[in-house]
């Protein structure tokens, strides 16, 4: 911009002077040309100066601008980068945690699609139930019983009502093919239903038959189902089914009210101790009253003695009184001569 300035200003002077030299004027009338000419290329000098340094201090301020401007976009860029980042990290640590989910899920799927598999994981699932709620003397795992027959738990109580037999069962297929009828297909609804009544209805009879054993066992027992959905389905669409479990006393529980029952039967042991305690307390009192009477016969013993050694001491008061006066009266007897004085050793 400045040189554009000064091309100008000398283009102007040039092309005065070419003027003034065509029209011919005096050598005076040049100088003054020429001094007109050098005053105002000076004065343009001091013009283009000052647009330089005003250039130059606009150029200034908008590098500082520039620099700020860029500064803060650095910092914000890197910040989001930053973010950008630990939100990666994040997701990848959520991608990982869902694969592994996802094993644990086929995991699940291959246990609960062996039948085995599926009863041991029942099993382990009553056991864990069992031993955080109730002292272990208060329960055996695998017992057998009289009869051969192996339970998968057995809650030792007093009688009544006596030892509660546990057993763990898992109905999954025929649950699953319950679950899986299509709205609307009423035919193969009934007959899932009745698959499903089946393998419940021989469960029950399994459990009447092998873990209720008189004089060894309760009078009923406990069917233990690992699902709470097969427990809701069963109690909200085959009560008949569960009307029949109470017939033939045996008790169908959930993990939920498994619970519940074993806080039940937590709460009886409990009664039991203190009875048993409360009795220890009775004969440890009897014992002591025992003891309390002794005490009392002693005591009046002492009482006896006391009062025999107090009569003894009156009695010693009286001769002791009796000494005393009959001594002074024996001083006070007048002998009618003065006791003549010893002989000096």
């Amino acid at each position: 911009m400045t040189l554009l300035l000064l091309a100008a200003v000398v283009l102007l002077a040039v092309v005065l002077a070419v003027v003034l030299l065509r029209q011919g004027g005096s050598s005076r009338d040049a100088e003054q040309m020429r001094q007109h000419l050098s005053l105002s290329l000076s004065q343009q000098a001091e013009t283009v100066q000052r647009v330089e340094r005003s250039l130059r201090e606009q150029e200034q301020a908008l590098s500082k601008v520039v620099d700020e401007r860029l500064d803060r976009t650095e910092k914000a860029t890197g910040q989001i980068v930053t973010d950008l980042r630990e939100r990666l990290a994040r997701i990848d640590e959520a991608q990982k945690k869902i694969g592994e989910l996802s094993t644990q899920v086929v995991s699940l799927q291959e246990v609960l699609s062996n039948k085995q598999a599926r009863g041991a994981f029942g099993e382990v699932q009553l056991n864990d139930l069992v031993s955080s709620a109730l002292p272990p003397q208060a329960y055996e795992f695998q017992s057998t019983l009289s009869s051969g027959a192996r339970v998968d738990c057995l809650l030792h109580l007093p009688n009544p009502p006596g030892s509660i037999a546990i057993d763990a069962k898992f109905p999954l297929e025929s649950y699953s093919a319950l679950r899986a009828v299509p709205a609307g297909d009423g035919p193969a609804l009934a007959v899932a239903q009745r698959a499903f009544q089946q393998a419940i209805r021989k469960h029950i009879a399994d459990i009447r038959d092998k873990y209720i054993v008189s004089g060894e066992t309760a009078e009923s027992a406990l069917m233990f189902l690992p699902s709470e959905a097969v427990y809701a389905e069963l109690h909200a669409n085959f009560t008949g089914l569960v009307e029949e479990s109470y017939k033939a006393r045996v008790w169908i529980v959930s993990p939920t009210t498994m619970m519940a029952t074993l806080n039940t039967v937590r709460a009886v042991l409990k009664d039991v101790r203190m009875r048993e305690q409360a009795g220890a307390i009775q004969k440890t009192v009897g014992l002591l009253l025992d003891d309390v009477k002794r005490l009392d016969e002693r005591v009046e013993k002492l009482k006896s003695h006391f009062a025999m050694t107090e009569k003894d001491l009156r009695e010693v008061d009286i001769s002791a009184d009796r000494i005393t006066k009959r001594g002074e009266r024996i001083l006070e007897v007048d002998l009618g001569e003065e006791p003549t004085a010893l002989p000096k050793p």
